[in-house]
């Protein structure tokens, strides 16, 4: 499990947090895995890279679950 505190403003968009708690090395990667269906947010699966990811929110990739506080 992955804790990732909220920074700077109210959420960070899913391409980003992804590439900042480094599952990714590239936005284009994690748009793929978006694409994909490889990322659930809050259980579900997300699609939408620009998703705003706020604080209480739950995001697993692969064996990874990251909870943003």
């Amino acid at each position: 499990m992955i804790e990732f505190k909220l920074q700077d403003g109210d959420y960070i968009e899913l391409v980003q947090l992804l590439k900042r708690i480094k599952i990714v090395m590239s936005g284009g990667e994690a748009k793929m895995l978006i694409n994909d269906g490889k990322v659930k947010r809050n259980g579900a699966i997300e699609t939408r890279k620009r998703a705003k990811i706020r604080v209480g929110e739950i995001v697993e990739i692969f064996d990874k679950t990251i909870i943003i506080i």
